[in-house]
């Protein structure tokens, strides 16, 4: 096993046995999971390996804040409680974590009835008003957009087995990727044009030349031209924030028999648009392959979001808006492939790419569907 875990020190910690099996779980784009089975039960065993997201202070704030929550009955799996009070382990300078194992299937929207798809909406207003409830709200102040959830966007291989943890990507299925963002107003599309500029350039530089290729050099050009048709809808100051999970999509909620069953990671949990979050969770959850979103499922998802969480409809019209200036902009799948080396996301590109196009051709459709 590559990576192993220091297994013998973190059971001591948390005096949870001896260790019988521990296999890593399908790896996130955050940090590492681990199937822990010992003489004591079965576990989650999480390395929290990110650099960004690694801060033991941070994890312990999560840890509490999850705790919080399974108090007031929302599905969360908090961690274990080591034997120095701490739900923390930091080994050899790296920080872990153990959860209960939670038996559970994650499930895409296309797996989801439209009553699972309120049902959803419903969850995650429920975690909003939840975290608003927990959470200290004194010297609150708005962070950076989530960024960058998750998933996926279309996310690929929604079913497979359970885990208890790992992200699929590197913040909330979204990120306003280009650089020189403004957190207040989004991606100027000045700094977008010349990061398409600059992916050109790679792209035709690549050998071989593939298929990836020629579909990446197709939507660079078409969003180019997207953006001088739509520089001037560039979004004002994002709304109302509060702490938010800053990651919710498919592969961060497990199912058990048709049920949520448990929200995992909450590595980015922070203070964002909380709008937002449930405009950038729907589209993941509800993006079909062709690029298109289900926008009946959509509605129901957003009339009971709105319900739960006491949003109103310009407020998610609003939060619309601006997710789909963030996607008009968001290059984080090309610039993984051709600036780091990493393919990973590679299957999600052709949906999330044709999203983008489709979602400025039905504006109008996709704001009623959230905030009719």
């Amino acid at each position: 096993m590559s990576h192993a875990p220091p297994l013998g020190a973190l059971l001591r910690q948390y005096a949870a046995g001896s260790a019988l099996t521990c296999d890593p779980v399908e790896q996130g784009l955050l940090n590492r999971g681990y199937r822990l089975r010992t003489t004591r039960g079965r576990y989650f065993l999480k390395h929290h390996f990110d650099p960004e997201t690694a801060d033991p202070v941070a994890i312990a704030r999560q840890h509490r804040a999850t705790q919080r929550l399974a108090d007031l009955g929302v599905p969360v799996a908090p961690p274990l409680t080591g034997t120095d009070g701490r739900t923390v382990a930091v080994i050899g300078g790296h920080a872990y974590a153990l959860h209960p194992w939670i038996d559970g299937r994650h499930r895409h929207g296309g797996q989801l009835t439209t009553r699972q798809c309120a049902r959803l909406g419903a969850l995650l207003g429920v975690v909003h008003a939840s975290l608003e409830r927990v959470m200290p709200t004194q010297g609150r102040a708005p962070a950076r957009p989530t960024g960058v959830t998750g998933a996926t966007e279309g996310s690929a291989g929604a079913g497979g087995p359970a885990r208890a943890g790992g992200s699929a990507r590197a913040g909330a299925g979204g990120s306003a990727a280009a650089e020189g963002v403004d957190p207040a107003r989004g991606a100027d599309p000045a700094d977008t044009f010349a990061l398409i500029d600059r992916l050109l350039a790679q792209v035709r530089r690549h050998r071989p030349y593939d298929a990836f290729d020629e579909l990446a050099r197709h939507r660079l050009l078409e969003r180019r031209a997207l953006l001088e048709r739509h520089a001037d809808r560039r979004p004002p100051q994002g709304g109302s924030v509060g702490w938010v999970h800053g990651d919710f999509h498919p592969f961060n909620l497990l199912y058990r028999d048709g049920e949520p069953a448990a929200i995992v990671d909450w590595d980015r949990l922070g203070v964002h648009p909380r709008a937002e979050e449930a405009v950038r969770a729907a589209v993941i959850f509800f993006v079909r392959p062709v690029g298109a979103l289900d926008l009946a499922k959509v509605r129901a998802y957003a009339r009971a979001y709105r319900r739960t969480a006491g949003a109103g409809p310009a407020e998610l019209a609003a939060a619309v808006h601006r997710v789909w200036w963030e996607r008009l902009n968001d290059f984080w799948m090309l610039r993984w492939h051709y600036e780091r080396g990493d393919t990973r996301a590679d299957p999600q590109f052709p949906a999330a790419s044709a999203l983008a196009v489709w979602w400025t051709r039905e504006y109008d459709a996709v704001c009623e569907a959230f905030a009719g």
